[in-house]
Order: C-alpha cells, then sequence, then structure tokens
C-alpha cells in the first residue's frame, strides 16, 4: 500500500448529515494523489445545530479547506469570515477555503448542475425550468440558471422555513437579473405543479428526495405526468438512478443523473482548494476502469 499520510499531511472534508453515502471522498482523494498533492479528505456526519462548534474545529486544526452538504450550507454560510457574490446572492455556501484563518465560502452547485446538462447536450439559455426545492442547492441552481439567461424558472417546494427563501430568491433575481421570469408556487398543489411540468423544457429535482438510504423509494413527480420531449434532471448521485429518473427513462424522456454535478462541482471545488484544475478525465477513466473489475470474492 503506497504510503501517503505524513505528519504534513493537510486536512480537507465534507460536513454534513448524512455523509456516509457521498462519494466526494474517493474523488478528492483519488486526485490529490494524481497530482501529488498532500492533502487527504474525510467526510464528517455533522447536524446544523453543530455547526458552530466544527468551524471552531475547522480553525483549530488549520483545515485547508472542505465543502458542506445538507442540513449546513445555510448556517455555513452565517458562520463564515468572507462570501464570494454568489454565495452572498443564495445565502448558502457548498464550498470553503481557509487563508490563513480566514474562512471565505463559495457555491458551486449551480456551476456543477449547468455544466452537467450541457455535457449531455442540453442548454438551459432560452428555456423554462422546473426547479422542485429550495434548499441551498436548489437555490444556487436557481441563481446560475437565471445568470445563464434561462428565460423562466417555476420553482416548487413544501410551505416550510424554505418556502421563505424561494420568495426572497426571486425578489433577488427580479432585481438582479429581471429578464428571467420567476414564480413560486407550493409543492402541495398538485393541479399548479402538473401544470408546469407540462410546460416545462427541464425537470430538475434540487431536493433529498431519492436518495438513499431512507428516501430512495420516494418521487415527487408521478410517471404519469411526464413525456418525451421533457428533460429529466436530478442531483441526488446515490442511488446514480433515483426512482424519478427511472419512472421519466421509462416514460421516454432524456434523464441526466446527479453524479455528474457532483462532478462538476468538484472541478471547481478543487480549484479554489489547491489552486490546479482537477484531473478530470483521469478521474473518469479511473471509475470506469473500477466499475469494469469483478466484484471482489
Amino acid at each position: 500500500m503506497e504510503k501517503r499520510i505524513s505528519g504534513y499531511t493537510g486536512l480537507m472534508g465534507l460536513f454534513g448529515s448524512p455523509v456516509g453515502h457521498s462519494a466526494s471522498p474517493e474523488m478528492y482523494n483519488f486526485c490529490f494523489q494524481h497530482d501529488g498533492l498532500d492533502y487527504a479528505y474525510l467526510a464528517f456526519d455533522v447536524k446544523a445545530e453543530d455547526m458552530p462548534e466544527t468551524i471552531k474545529t475547522i480553525r483549530l486544526l488549520k483545515m485547508r479547506g472542505g465543502n458542506f452538504t445538507m442540513p449546513c450550507k445555510n448556517i455555513g454560510a452565517k458562520l463564515m469570515d468572507r462570501l464570494s457574490p454568489a454565495a452572498q446572492l443564495v445565502g448558502a455556501c457548498n464550498a470553503f477555503v481557509n487563508e490563513e484563518g480566514v474562512l471565505t465560502g463559495y457555491i458551486t452547485d449551480g456551476i456543477g448542475f449547468v455544466k452537467n446538462l450541457k455535457e449531455h447536450g442540453v442548454e438551459v439559455k432560452g428555456k423554462k425550468i422546473l426547479v422542485l426545492g429550495a434548499g441551498g442547492a436548489a437555490t444556487a441552481i436557481q441563481v446560475q440558471l437565471a445568470l445563464e439567461g434561462t428565460e423562466e424558472i417555476q420553482i416548487f417546494n413544501r410551505r416550510d422555513e424554505f418556502y421563505e427563501r424561494a420568495l426572497e430568491t426571486r425578489k433577488k433575481l427580479e432585481e438582479k437579473v429581471p429578464q428571467c421570469k420567476v414564480a413560486v408556487n407550493r409543492l402541495e398543489d398538485k393541479e399548479k405543479l402538473q401544470k408546469a411540468v407540462a410546460e416545462a423544457d427541464i425537470l430538475a429535482n434540487a431536493t433529498i428526495v431519492g436518495m438513499k438510504p431512507d428516501l430512495h423509494e420516494e418521487t415527487l413527480i408521478p410517471k404519469e405526468w411526464m413525456r418525451k420531449d421533457l428533460v429529466v434532471a436530478d442531483i441526488v448521485y446515490n442511488p446514480e438512478v433515483t426512482r424519478m429518473l427511472k419512472e421519466a427513462g421509462e416514460a421516454g424522456c432524456q434523464t441526466i443523473e446527479g453524479k455528474g454535478m457532483m462532478l462538476w462541482q468538484g472541478a471547481e471545488n478543487y480549484r479554489l482548494f489547491t489552486g490546479k484544475e482537477m484531473p478530470v478525465e483521469a478521474y473518469k477513466d479511473a471509475m470506469r476502469t473500477a466499475a469494469a473489475m469483478p466484484p471482489s470474492p
């Protein structure tokens, strides 16, 4: 076994809950080793209420950088010393960099989502897009879609604490990107939701519905609402094919899995962490090779 960890190895990590399913440690550690960088990346199961102590620990351990996932993105932004312009607009951050004790928060979810669509030949400019969810990742996606020239965004979310955030996002986008029409609706309004699905060019699930281990059998959109000219994308990447994507595929829709979003936002995070471009193609090749190998006896 190759010796990588030393007394000088820098620590990075993912903070959120649940995190046991995350592919981020595998991805970043492969890329660090590929590039000869002396870092290690681990996952830490942290609840939102634990974040103040977590930030203290990040400072104490002089962690170079890392990521926040649900449910820690919004509180993470409030605990940063500085925020990037996009993170300020979103009110959340999914990545941070520690520069001599100063923590700067960034948001890269939206960039990863749009690049994932483009890799599959799907452009967002001039399109009507339905986004399920209003949490940190969903808001980042909505903001990036507007900046990329999307014609209309329909946001659907339950009437919870994130619903008000969606209304705030609409107001901010009306001010900053007025050419993009934004509407906020209650997810419980099935009639309006079905109509929005029928009118959308792209349907995006930006919630944790469909994720392992607890929600993988669930979906927010009935199969009978799907149609062949609809593009259906998910941000969930475990499982790779969620119930929503499976049923959309059966209905003839083009489907786009969430693992690509994770890859491209990871590439942006890697650049922030290290100042280098992530070896994306080398990582893809390694994953293809691993997938082709027979299981261990």
